[in-house]
């Protein structure tokens, strides 16, 4: 059975595309890598939610924060230490390892537990550790390496991480976990509306341009194409022939592009294990999107090219005597041009207020309206690049009339040209601002004092606590950049043990170490203060009574031998309290080392405040060096003033990451778009040179024609994007405020990648301006 007349016109455009000379293969070409690049970031974006999910779960294999554990030693336990630090930016995942048993579980990743004294490590850490940039590191983690830890126990390819054997964990006994094995069935916190309305945008606003790109991938080659069109009406085809026609020819191109696309998406995904972005990497296997996604991409992207060809043709008249769009065309209408975002407007309106305590954003709704408003910038920009070169004047130099004039002809084009970038900066704008609106909402002052204290080390209770505290803070002090060291020992008081209705705080150290934590007129070894103006002042005012009879220590539960018997000095002085390095303003006790109860045994808690000398290069490496050698089992933390959330830390990181990839596709289709309208006018400049035009005159008219349209898409993109983002400052009720700065540098960089790319084609631009480029066959 012979196919119908529609598929004939179908086939034969395939054909066109497929075997139609140089020029049909160039114009395919084109449209393949076009289309693929875009293809390749939707594949790309499509497996992120897979690879966040194998992070996720090769995190709670080796987690123990919710794992079975044990009360006593047996043959399957397991004594496991958190030993996490920091080298630089980066963070280091370490946990110490003390096996009390054969059957003891072994970490995803491990073979074999490390010997007391060795350890394996990440081959990214193992390759650090080699480095000479690893220097200091070494100095902290100097183990025996004797394995490496496999993929399964890693969350990437470029995590550092560690395990060590360490015989010390047995001294802590019940002080670290004893884990029968691994799990973490902690159910995460529901993300907030407006953390979830973050996300939403994220993903509208860096896929809205890969969309915007395709659609202008599928139209390169237009004229050359009309002009074949034209020439088949002349041999008798018909308007809905050679509409067809064109169809066939844009589906093969976009077919083509789905196969350069799943070729780039492979060499991406095979190359993924070598990139860390903003200290995120993935393993290729990782990256594999969700089938039913994949299909959809494999079937939304030939549908889509054919609709935009179909599109572009509404307004041409292809006859058999030529394609009547040289003359001067009917000027644009703006009036359906507003309709669009004056759409999104209507759907994100009633949304205003929402989120929190006032209901879930409608996730249709949201996206419905923000890609509306984006692609209403794709309709007005043609009406607004039209309406502005066709009121410049003819003046000026050669290269700006030739720019002007050729705008003038072609306004569509040169509008197509930043579509994209146009698209992208709106959006760019728009979550930048929504981001720093709601920026505060996920941001808390700690109260923390960095001026004071730069670390603060958590010692685990142990024996001896006073001893120990003031024992470790000395080994830190010598470390080189370290300025003082200042050990606070805290433990409980109470009148009577076991079940005790009020409790107060008593904390032991020097006197410069209790200067951190009240304001004392004297002091002197064997003085003791009872605190004024502390977070907790009711247990203090109860039991806190010079000569009276107290206990220390283990004063809860039924093993309260080791509480101490302490009576309170009767000259005990009351002393205001002041903020602690982290914060905290203590209630309670003072006690100086030799006013101490002794022998508190394992029931004290301490921490070391450490203070850096700035002037001193990696002093703070230096710092955390000494706390691990001090005591691997010491939990440094860095003080700050704020903290942000840790969530709406990753939403950000994950916004550049995308922008990072989307910039790259920005720059290598606008090379591609700009290199094909290059060739599209290859004759008439081959005819300027040929007549006597300089090429650096060409050149320059070039970026003429470049620059315009990037001012007037820019323009627009801030405008919109402004808009956009008071709609969803509002719409979180978040005070409005515009960063301008941040909207010029989000604009700057738009143009950056845009004239960079004008710049980059200039040497095909120069072989372009040969004569050769006349003659024709």
């Amino acid at each position: 059975m012979s196919p119908g007349p529609r598929t004939r016109d179908l086939l034969m455009g395939v054909r066109f595309a497929l075997s139609g000379g140089r020029e049909g293969w160039t114009r395919t070409l084109l449209t393949g890598v076009g289309v693929g690049l875009g293809v390749a970031l939707l594949l790309v974006t499509t497996a992120i939610p897979s690879a966040l999910a194998a992070r996720d779960a090769r995190a709670s294999a080796r987690s123990e924060h919710t794992a079975p554990t044990a009360e006593q030693p047996g043959r399957d336990t397991l004594l496991i230490g958190e030993a996490d630090t920091r080298f630089r930016a980066d963070e280091v995942h370490g946990r110490l390892l003390k096996p009390e048993g054969p059957d003891a579980p072994l970490p995803p990743g491990l073979e074999s537990f490390p010997a007391d004294g060795e350890m394996a490590v990440s081959p990214s850490l193992d390759a650090l550790l080699k480095s000479e940039d690893g220097a200091l590191l070494r100095e902290r983690l100097d183990q025996r390496i004797t394995a490496v830890i496999g993929d399964e126990g890693l969350i990437g390819p470029g995590e550092l991480a560690y395990y060590a054997g360490d015989d010390r964990l047995r001294q802590l006994g019940g002080k670290v976990p004893r884990v029968t094995g691994f799990d973490n069935s902690a159910e995460p916190e529901p993300l907030d509306p407006v953390l979830t309305l973050l996300i939403l945008l994220v993903f509208v606003a860096l896929l809205m341009p890969v969309a915007v790109f395709i659609a202008t991938a599928v139209r390169f080659g237009g004229e050359r194409r009309d002009r074949r069109l034209a020439a088949l009406r002349l041999v008798g085809a018909d308007a809905r022939s050679v509409r067809r026609i064109a169809a066939g020819e844009a589906m093969a191109g976009s077919v083509f592009g789905l196969v350069l696309g799943a070729g780039f998406f492979l060499a991406v995904r095979q190359s993924a294990a070598g990139v860390n972005l903003f200290r995120l990497s993935v393993f290729p296997g990782d990256l594999d999107p969700a089938p039913w996604l994949a299909v959809l991409v494999a079937l939304a992207v030939p549908a889509a090219a054919v609709a935009v060809t179909l599109f572009a043709l509404r307004g041409v008249v292809i006859e058999p005597l030529g394609v009547v769009r040289t003359a001067r065309p009917a000027r644009r209408r703006v009036v359906w041009r507003l309709l669009p975002p004056l759409a999104g407007v209507a759907l994100l309106y009633p949304m205003i207020g929402q989120g929190d305590e006032g209901g879930e954003f409608s996730q249709w709704q949201v996206i419905g309206g923000v890609v509306l408003l984006l692609i209403g910038i794709t309709a007005l920009l043609p009406w607004l690049v039209e309406a502005v070169v066709s009121r410049l004047g003819t003046g000026g130099s050669v290269a700006w009339q030739l720019a002007v004039r050729r705008l003038q002809m072609s306004s569509g084009a040169a509008a197509r040209l930043v579509n994209g970038i146009a698209v992208a900066v709106a959006g760019a704008i728009a979550l930048q601002m929504l981001f720093a609106g709601v920026e505060g909402s996920y941001t808390r002052n700690t109260g923390a004092d960095p001026t004071r204290a730069a670390i603060m080390a958590m010692i685990p209770s142990g024996s001896d606590a006073a001893g120990r505290t003031e024992a470790v803070a000395r080994q830190i002090d010598q470390a080189e950049g370290v300025t003082r060291a200042t050990a606070l020992t805290g433990t409980e008081l109470a009148t009577t043990t076991g079940d005790p209705q009020r409790t107060a705080m008593l904390t032991i150290g020097s006197c410069a170490a209790l200067r951190e934590v009240a304001v004392l007129p004297s002091c002197k070894d064997g003085d003791t203060f009872v605190l004024d103006g502390g977070d907790d002042p009711a247990g203090a005012e109860e039991i806190a009574k010079p000569g009276r009879k107290l206990y220390a220590g283990a004063v809860y539960g039924d093993d309260t031998a080791e509480a101490v018997r302490w009576m309170l000095p009767a000259d005990t002085r009351r002393v205001a309290a002041r903020p602690d390095p982290n914060g905290e303003k203590r209630s309670g006790v003072l006690a100086t080392n030799g006013a101490a109860p002794r022998n508190l045994g394992s029931s004290g808690h301490a921490s070391v405040y450490i203070q850096l000398d700035p002037s001193v290069p990696d002093a703070v490496e230096h710092a955390r060096t000494a706390v691990l050698k001090a005591d691997p089992a010491i939990t440094p933390f860095h003080l700050q003033d704020t903290e942000q959330s840790g969530r709406f830390v990753s939403i950000r990181t994950g916004l550049l990451l995308g922008a990072s990839c989307v910039l790259l596709l920005i720059g290598a289709s606008l090379l591609v778009s700009q290199l094909e309208q290059l060739r599209e006018r290859k004759k008439l400049l081959s005819a300027l040179v040929a007549f006597g035009t300089r090429r650096s005159t060409l050149s320059v008219s070039v970026l003429w024609q470049t620059a315009v349209p990037i001012a007037l898409g820019l323009g627009l993109a801030m405008a919109v994007g402004v808009g956009l983002g008071v709609v969803l400052l509002k719409m979180v009720a978040a005070p409005v405020a515009v960063d301008w700065t941040a909207v010029a540098s989000m604009t700057g960089v738009g143009a950056g990648v845009v004239l960079l790319v004008a710049v980059l084609s200039l040497p095909p631009l120069l072989r372009l301006m040969r004569p050769e480029g006349l003659r024709t066959e």
